[in-house]
Formats: C-alpha cells, sequence, structure tokens
C-alpha cells in the first residue's frame, strides 16, 4: 500500500523535476545513446537480481542502481552495444522482469555514479551501505542482522543517522558475499510496504565498531564491551533487569522469522529467499536510549506556535504535547505517541527549512513533557498545548494509521476533506489571507457526484513554500453556511515515489 501514488503522474509535466513517462518511440530519439538504460514500469516486489537475470542476455552489467519509490532503476552495460539491444528489444517486443513488463529508454547518464567514486565500473567492495527508506519501524543491529546474515557470515553493522536512516555493513574478505547481499536485497522491503532498502558499495572497506548494542556489533568480538551507563557511577540494582534480555552476542535469535515462500525468484540458488517479514512487536527492542520526546530548535520567534508545530509534526505520529522552552528561545519539546515516531520525525524533518530558518530535530533527553514555565509566545498564544484528546491525531487506531503514508517534505501537497463548493481560487485566496506563498499549480481529483468532500494536488515553486503552507494551514477549518458545518482541511507531503 505504501508505494501506491494517489493519482499518479496527475500533474503531468506539471510536476517540475520529476520524470514523465512518454511513449519509446519519441523518447529514444530524443536522448542520445548511453551504456546506462533507464528501467520503467517495475512490479513492486522488483530487487536487483530479477533486473540482472532478465537482462544480463543482453550483455554484460556492471551495475544497478535502484529507485524503488519510482519503480524504477539505472542499469549500466559494460558495452553501449548491449545497452542498444536492450532498448531495440524494449521497442519490439515485451521485455518482461519479475513477471511484469517493464520500458526501456537510455539514460541520459554515461555512467552511474557510485559512492566509492571509482573509476572502474566493476569495482566493488565486501562494505554495504544501506539507505532505509520510509522507515516506519526502528531499524536496530537485529534487525540488518537477521536480514543479511543468511545471504553470507555478516562481520560488523554499523547504524547512523546523518542523511535519515543509514548503515553499513560489512562481510568477510571474500566480495562475492556482499554482491550476493545486494542483488538480492538491494530494492526489497524489511517489512510489508515501508523500510525499503537501497543497496551501494560503501566507500570505506572495513568498520571500525567500538561497542555491541543496537547502533553497533562487531560479531568478530562476542564479549566486546557496550556502552558503559552512569559515566562510572556504580550502579544500585545492576546493569539492567534480566527480563531486558540483554545477555550479549550469545542472545541473537530471529527477530524476523524468515518467510516460506518468497515473492522473489532468483536464478542462483545460493542466494537465499529473504524479503517479507511480519510487523515488528514493540517487546522485540530494546532500545534503552530511546526517548518519545523530540527536541526541536531553530524555530521562527514570531511565526511558530504550538499549533503549528503540530500541524506539521503529526504527519508522522501521534502529537502529545508541545512546550516551548523559555530558557532556550526557538526551541520547544514535543511529545510525540512512542519512540517510532520520533525516528520518523528526525528522518523527515531534520534540516527542512521553514519560515527561513532550518530546523534542527533531535531525540530529547527528556522521556515526558511536564506543562512547567508556561509563558505567552510573542503571537500571543501559550507556550505550552495539550493534544492528547484532539481528533486530528492520526495514528490514534491501527486501522487509521495505516491509511497515512509516510512522506517527507516535497513540493507538492495532496489536499483533502474540502466541501465541493471550494475553488481555486479561493484556496488561493486562504493562502494569501495568512501570508503564505500562493500554489503555482491545481489539480482537482474527480470525485463522485454524491461525495460530500473533494481532494487534489497543489504544486508550490518550492519544498519550503510548501512546507510553509502546510504548518499555517493544516486543520484550517472551512465553515459553509448554508447548511452550518465546519470542514477541517487536511494536508499531507506528496510524492509520485508513493
Amino acid at each position: 500500500m505504501g508505494r501506491h501514488p494517489i493519482g499518479t503522474a496527475s500533474l503531468g509535466e506539471g510536476l517540475a523535476g520529476r520524470d514523465v513517462l512518454v511513449p519509446f518511440g519519441e523518447d529514444s530519439h530524443r536522448i542520445a545513446q548511453s551504456p546506462v538504460v533507464h528501467v520503467r514500469g517495475l512490479c513492486e516486489a522488483v530487487v536487483e537480481a530479477d533486473l540482472v537475470e532478465a537482462l544480463e542476455k543482453f550483455g554484460p552489467i556492471c551495475y544497478v542502481m535502484m529507485m524503488p519509490f519510482k519503480r524504477q532503476a539505472l542499469v549500466e552495460f559494460e558495452m553501449v552495444e548491449s545497452a542498444d539491444k536492450c532498448v531495440a528489444c524494449g521497442s519490439s517486443e515485451a521485455v518482461y522482469i519479475a513477471g511484469q513488463q517493464a520500458f526501456f529508454n537510455y539514460s541520459t547518464s554515461k555512467r552511474i555514479t557510485r559512492p566509492t567514486n571509482s573509476d572502474n565500473p566493476n569495482s566493488g567492495n565486501k562494505v554495504l551501505l544501506l539507505s532505509i527508506q520510509n522507515p516506519l519501524y526502528p531499524i536496530t543491529t537485529d534487525v540488518l542482522y537477521t536480514v543479511c546474515n543468511p545471504i553470507g557470515s555478516v562481520m560488523r553493522i554499523v547504524i547512523f543517522k546523518r542523511n535519515g536512516i543509514q548503515a553499513m555493513v560489512e562481510y568477510p574478505f571474500c566480495l562475492p558475499c556482499a554482491q550476493k547481499a545486494k542483488a538480492a536485497l538491494n530494492g526489497a522491503d524489511i517489512y510489508a510496504g515501508c523500510c525499503t532498502l537501497k543497496i551501494e558499495y560503501a566507500r570505506p572497506t572495513r568498520l571500525n565498531v567500538i561497542r555491541n548494542d543496537n547502533e553497533s556489533w562487531d560479531y568478530t568480538k562476542p564479549y566486546l564491551v557496550r556502552r558503559e551507563r552512569g559515566k562510572g557511577r556504580q550502579a544500585i540494582l545492576g546493569e539492567h533487569p534480566s527480563s531486558y534480555g540483554d545477555n550479549g552476542y550469545g542472545s541473537h535469535c530471529p527477530l524476523l522469522p524468515l518467510p516460506g515462500n518468497s515473492r522473489y525468484k532468483l536464478s542462483s540458488h545460493d542466494i537465499p529467499e529473504v524479503v517479507a517479514y511480519p510487523l515488528p512487536q514493540s517487546s522485540s527492542y530494546n532500545n534503552h536510549g530511546s526517548s518519545s520526546v523530540a527536541m526541536v530548535s531553530g524555530l521562527h520567534p514570531t511565526k511558530m506556535n504550538c499549533t503549528r508545530i503540530f500541524n506539521l509534526f503529526c504527519l508522522y505520529g501521534n502529537i502529545e504535547k508541545v512546550k516551548f522552552m523559555k530558557s532556550v528561545p526557538g526551541t520547544a519539546l514535543v511529545e510525540m505517541g512512542d519512540e517510532y515516531a520520533v525516528d520518523r520525525a528526525i528522518t523527515h524533518l531534520n534540516s527542512i527549512k521553514v519560515f527561513g530558518k532550518r530546523l534542527n530535530v533531535c531525540v530529547s533527553k527528556q522521556h515526558a513533557v511536564i506543562p512547567s514555565q508556561v509563558f505567552e509566545l510573542e503571537d500571543g498564544s501559550s507556550s505550552y498545548k495539550d493534544f492528547a484528546m484532539t481528533r486530528n491525531n492520526r495514528f490514534t487506531s491501527q486501522g487509521q494509521a495505516s491509511k497515512n503514508i509516510i512522506q517527507p517534505p516535497s513540493c507538492v501537497l495532496h489536499y483533502y476533506n474540502v466541501p465541493p463548493c471550494i475553488s481555486e481560487d479561493q484556496l488561493l485566496r486562504l493562502c494569501s489571507e495568512h501570508d503564505v506563498p500562493g500554489f503555482t499549480k491545481f489539480k482537482m481529483f474527480d470525485a463522485k457526484p454524491s461525495s460530500k468532500t473533494i481532494s487534489g494536488l497543489l504544486e508550490f515553486d518550492s519544498k519550503t513554500h510548501a512546507v510553509e503552507v502546510l504548518t499555517v494551514l493544516n486543520h484550517y477549518q472551512i465553515r459553509i453556511p448554508r447548511p452550518e458545518s465546519v470542514y477541517h482541511l487536511l494536508h499531507t507531503f506528496f510524492s509520485d515515489q508513493t
């Protein structure tokens, strides 16, 4: 569900910066020949190995870059003649990848950029860089070990959160282990519809692990000392309760049982069938350093308040309380429904610009927001607000949460729950009245005659403009006099990578 777009290509060529599908005959004559082929129309379940299996008949393939949320990929052949055969064959007959017809054009690139920046197109590395896209659930060393180890013995794992959630996984000195893992898992979902893996070769050739915990692990040193707790102070009751099951290397058991039937058909029998996993249970994770409170700094002093923080952060989880810190101007604590929501907020909102200020979102040391030192903000509103009982929270039940498509900020907003009498001009006027940028393109989705609300897409000049509009107008009350009723205008970010 998570990858199906809302009205795919609804704005056509109006969505700047996006690939727009055009007939093969037109596109192939416009773009010069290249050893890199742009593959479109892939099924949701495809992985790198499926592309290699289907396309290696045209010639040796030296690199594949997956774009899972676009259902596209770039395939670099060793010779341009192989790419010619692939594109020509795709124009004259159906070419199937993982059971679905795919479409082929030359890429505008002559070579796929590798993180290693190596001039050797066949270069690899025994260390893989994993980027986890749409991370709805926590990613720990246990999770990655269970996913990656069946393909080859994992030596070390390091997880970091510089650009979203990423990890490096080191295999033994035999390069084929890393190659097999990249082929089998690149483009796969760790959990159904989310936590999608994008895998490339990393720059480092060896990982340095100094402790074994949820974010790093050296499997060659099972008794590596964990992070010292309490900074040397003696703990009254010891390390932790035995119920946490924190027993070191020996406690590793599969958190995600391997499925009996894989949805991937790989040509090599030595690549295990690993992809579809059940949703995680909260008891499976022992992330002692986590918190359900996020600290947000870089807030505009006059344009941001508790309600506007709620409007933005509620896209990634329930909001319990918001409190501005009097001692640190431009900083607020946001208590969310759980630590997973905080992880999602950090992944998607850290470093974005709102009203000319760049937000810094991180995990707070606090585990709850206490309504102390309440004061008046510059706009006259309270520095503290409790949202626990608001109906605008979007993750209050499992059914409601499953309808949310987690998206990073983009220049296109999906609006919905709008009365049918509202026009494009009225929405533009609404933006003007609230001193936020107006949209440049407008699309209304077709609705049934009996529908009581309408929805559509709004495109803005920049991602920052879209973020500001959502921050101000999300949950705006539209009052209709006859018959008297109130509609809450709802926004989410939209992307054709859904």
